[in-house]
């Protein structure tokens, strides 16, 4: 059986671990900051910590998981990784130079039950959710990307975009903000962390009660149900009514501002009406609303499915900035470079098998 990443536990947890095993609990916080702070890879490197803790620690846990496969860097300063997991699963993580620091989008999944029609994602289908510690490890193995570089830049920011969908992990998504988040630590403030779902309406409501003030991003991707349940099996179980109902919920527990993911695929629902029908679904909500329109990466699997033009991408923006919405066209990142989600992994299995 593998043992699981030290990175998985929380300080509470990693406390509670120490105590059980007749350790002082100071040990915590010494453990904390090679963990984060140093961020060495080994427990031999704990230099303060006896012996028979390091001892302990190395018969109970590994620090990183992960195992760096492929690494794909873009003349935009995107970095896209390919790592393999302790029982051989591939994964992708990828980092961002954005204006306002380092953004890094992370995997919660093996493979995606989701089944949205244009994704590649999902062309593995779910294997095991990822555990904390496995996530956690996504933002260290970047970290260390530079730390290697003796470059002194820092992962400011975190999406949990990556392959499968967050809130069906639900927990281990929590305890990795949780971790991301601990002021003695990478302390990555919630505000600069986001979470996006196709469209799990209990756990959106169950993460608007949790305190934390991690943003929400919704893949919307479509105006109506029509268009939205051909492209997302999930519409069938919640209808936009039910996630509209959620997210009404979430805006009035929390007061944020909610992010709508809006892929612009042509001729399916990028029409005008279709923008028309975007302004009319959110008009009630345009105060603590965000439209993204992202310009699709096409997936070979699914050549159904092209990127809007320019000019149409451009025409729905325009209806949407009329009825007031707020609204940005998305920048590409990566574009010489497998850009889309699951797009490394499926590359890399081709050629194995």
């Amino acid at each position: 059986m593998m043992k699981p990443s030290i990175y998985g536990l929380t300080q509470d947890e990693l406390n509670e671990w120490l105590v059980d095993n007749g350790e002082k609990k100071f040990r915590t916080s010494q453990i904390w900051d090679w963990l984060y702070i140093k961020r060495v890879r080994e427990f031999s490197e704990m230099k303060n910590l006896p012996k028979s803790l390091l001892e302990k620690l190395s018969s109970e846990f590994i620090i990183n998981p992960l195992k760096e496969m492929v690494v794909q860097e873009s003349n935009d300063g995107t970095v896209k990784y390919l790592f393999e997991l302790e029982d051989k699963h591939m994964i992708e993580t990828v980092l961002m130079r954005q204006k306002y620091g380092l953004s890094v989008c992370v995997t919660t999944q093996i493979g995606c039950n989701i089944g949205c029609s244009f994704c590649a994602s999902g062309l593995l289908k779910k294997q095991r959710n990822l555990t904390a510690g496995e996530i956690v490890a996504q933002i260290m193995q970047v970290q260390h990307y530079f730390d290697e570089r003796n470059e002194e830049e820092r992962v400011s920011h975190i999406v949990v975009m990556g392959i499968g969908e967050p809130f069906d992990n639900y927990d281990n998504v929590m305890n990795f903000l949780h971790i991301m988040n601990d002021p003695k630590g990478l302390a990555i403030g919630a505000r600069h962390m986001t979470v996006s779902t196709s469209g799990l309406v209990p756990k959106i409501k169950k993460f608007a009660t949790n305190g934390m003030q991690v943003n929400l991003a919704i893949s919307l991707h479509a105006p109506n149900n029509d268009v939205r349940t051909s492209m997302m099996v999930i519409n069938k179980a919640y209808p936009l009514e039910k996630l509209m109902d959620a997210v009404d919920f979430y805006i009035e527990e929390t007061n944020r501002r909610v992010t709508f993911e809006y892929i612009m695929l042509s001729h399916v629902n990028d029409r005008p009406e279709h923008a028309q029908q975007l302004a009319d679904l959110l008009k009630d909500k345009k105060k603590l609303t965000y439209v993204n329109l992202i310009p699709y990466n096409p997936v070979s699997e699914h050549d159904n499915y092209q990127r809007s033009s320019k000019e149409d991408i451009l025409a729905f923006y325009d209806i949407l900035k009329k009825n007031n919405i707020n609204c940005v066209v998305r920048q590409e990142f990566g574009t010489d470079i497998d850009a889309a989600c699951g797009q490394l992994r499926s590359k890399q299995m081709k050629k194995q098998k």
